[in-house]
């Protein structure tokens, strides 16, 4: 069926059966490279000698080590455990001791390293006890499920990599339009969800309806392009066996990057995701194919997600197919069981040729966001040309799916005016690829944005760093001014004890002084009344007073003299 013109604004265009679709600006018709890879049935990779495991394969926040060097591990083991909301824990793929804790070359378009664990296989692939089943998930609810999802440590397989639990947790709190499961693989050579939509069926199905019971969502749609005929065929022949009518599969024009979230969700139902907005803003969940046979497995089966299917193809390996590979195991490794490589093989890639990046060694593992390990000769995919000035065609802007200015996008990353470039919503760039597939001048658009990207993500970075270091600061003054206020609180406290305590003191030693005085002054008026006795008697009376005085004086007992 052809697209028919967009929908006017505030069409929602979901009728339930979603028998109109609808276009996307710009986009490009590619040639399919699917069919090379498709030949054989998926076969197992087999167990590497080696396997490097980064401690980050998804969105968020790294995952924390649990293992040491030395340490025994069995499959499936947790080997980090998720730090924070937005991160999974992250398993071994297979047994063995853990010989190394070490940084190791990593698939991501920069080339750097990242913390790793290394795991020296011992072939035995025994897993630490029986893996068993939950029970039946329709007697389970949603944060049941969940919980037991983000344990199985389950990403976005499309590419992405956002932590699974936390998708669907966004629709849990709010009614779910439409559950839109994303099997169309619109770039050339990457054929992993066609060929499990063709062999594994019955799990992705199971996973969708797993999906369903979490979000009850009122529509369901499993998404395939024109060009899958045979995984249409099986879905359709799966869900008539089984009399399942909440689940529909609808085929999309081929047109790339009809794969795309927003692109796709555009095609089915006209409606556009906003700006910095995510698809659940919408009442839309989407996921793709990969993840929701992940979730079946994860449920069903009590498996972790330690493994994934990788196209491995291109002209620069002997035997293009689809493998299942442990994660973290090596390119090289993965390549090996496709036949090695043939002669004239020129470079490397993860992913694509449009949305993939070059890696410089095979030595870099595979990662749960590893979709495609494509080894390409320089006849079939020529270097770039040298980049030439910008002719202001406008090439890029007709093509681009995303409805941005890629042009102006270019000249601000390229001079640095990282404020411009997000004026102009950079980051709803998707890296397609399509401005660069288009433009004359051959100059490596994406690159441009994914530089500028990152220098934003840097600066945000540090900007953080500098918030934190500031609270610091500022919630060690608030301390020190604390603690000297306490300080003077408790002087005062004690000055003023002291003060009670020296007051008290000084009463008492008035009112001593005060009796004293009394007392000296009662004995004088004594004195005085004696001696106005005295005064009064005779002679002779006063003699014998005065005798008994001297007596009194000098203790003398009566008749010593």
């Amino acid at each position: 069926m052809d697209p028919v013109t967009d929908l006017e604004s505030g069409d929602r265009g979901t009728t339930g059966r979603f028998e109109r679709l609808y276009r996307f600006h710009g986009g490009l018709v590619l040639p399919g490279q699917h069919e090379i890879s498709t030949v054989l049935p998926i076969k197992a990779a087999g167990i590497p000698p080696h396997l490097v495991i980064p401690l980050l394969q998804h969105i968020g926040e790294t995952s924390e080590c649990l293992v040491k060097v030395g340490d025994p591990v069995h499959k499936g083991q947790i080997i980090a455990a998720p730090r924070g909301n937005v991160s999974v824990p992250v398993h071994a793929s297979s047994s063995g001791t853990v010989v190394a804790l070490e940084e190791r070359p990593f698939p991501h378009p920069s080339g750097l390293s990242f913390p790793s664990v290394v795991i020296e296989t011992d072939g035995r692939d025994e897993w630490g006890g029986h893996p068993h089943s939950l029970p039946d998930y329709r007697q389970l609810s949603p944060v049941r499920l969940l919980d037991h999802i983000r344990a199985a440590g389950i990403v976005g397989l499309g590419g992405a990599g956002f932590p699974t639990q936390v998708k669907l947790a966004s629709g849990t709190d709010d009614r779910v339009d439409l559950l839109l499961i994303n099997g169309v693989e619109c770039e050339p050579y990457i054929s992993c969800d066609n060929q499990l939509l063709q062999e594994r069926t019955g799990e992705l199905l199971e996973g969708t309806r797993i999906l369903r019971h979490i979000l009850q969502p009122r529509d369901c749609v499993i998404a395939v392009e024109a060009d899958m005929q045979e995984a249409e065929r099986a879905l359709r022949e799966a869900l008539r066996a089984s009399a399942d009518t909440g689940i529909q599969v609808v085929s999309v024009p081929q047109r790339y990057p009809s794969g795309g979230e927003r692109q796709l969700i555009k095609v089915l139902t006209g409606r556009e995701v906003p700006s910095q907005g995510f698809p659940s803003d919408i009442g839309i969940i989407c996921q793709n194919v990969g993840t929701a046979a992940a979730v079946y497995r994860a449920v069903a089966r009590n498996h972790p997600l330690i493994s994934r299917i990788v196209t491995v193809t291109g002209a620069g390996v002997n035997q293009p197919r689809n493998l299942e590979v442990l994660i973290g195991t090596p390119f090289s490794h993965a390549i090996a069981a496709s036949g090695g490589y043939s002669d004239d093989v020129d470079r490397l890639l993860m992913g694509g040729p449009m949305m993939g990046f070059a890696v410089s060694t095979d030595a870099v593992p595979v990662i749960k966001a590893t979709n495609c390990i494509l080894a390409v000769t320089r006849e079939e995919m020529p270097p770039p040309a040298a980049a030439l000035p910008c002719i202001r065609c406008g090439k890029c802007t007709e093509a681009c799916p995303a409805d941005l200015l890629p042009q102006q996008l270019y000249w601000y990353a390229r001079s640095g005016n990282l404020d411009a470039a997000q004026d102009y919503n950079l980051f709803d760039c998707i890296e397609c690829g399509c401005c660069a597939y288009v433009c004359p001048s051959h100059i490596p658009l994406v690159q441009y944005y994914r530089h500028a990207k990152t220098e934003i993500w840097n600066d945000e970075k540090q900007k953080q760093a500098a918030d934190i270091a500031r609270d610091r600061h500022q919630a060690h003054q608030e301390r020190l001014e604390r603690i000297k206020r306490e300080r003077a609180e408790r002087l005062a406290r004690r000055k003023k004890a002291v003060s009670g305590s020296d007051s008290a003191r000084l009463d008492a030693k008035q009112a001593a002084i005060q009796a004293a005085l009394e007392r000296v002054k009662k004995k004088k008026e004594r004195k005085g009344i004696v001696q106005k006795n005295v005064d009064n008697l005779t002679a002779e009376q006063a003699e014998k007073v005065r005798e008994v005085d001297r007596r009194r004086r000098h203790k003398s007992p009566p008749g010593e003299h």
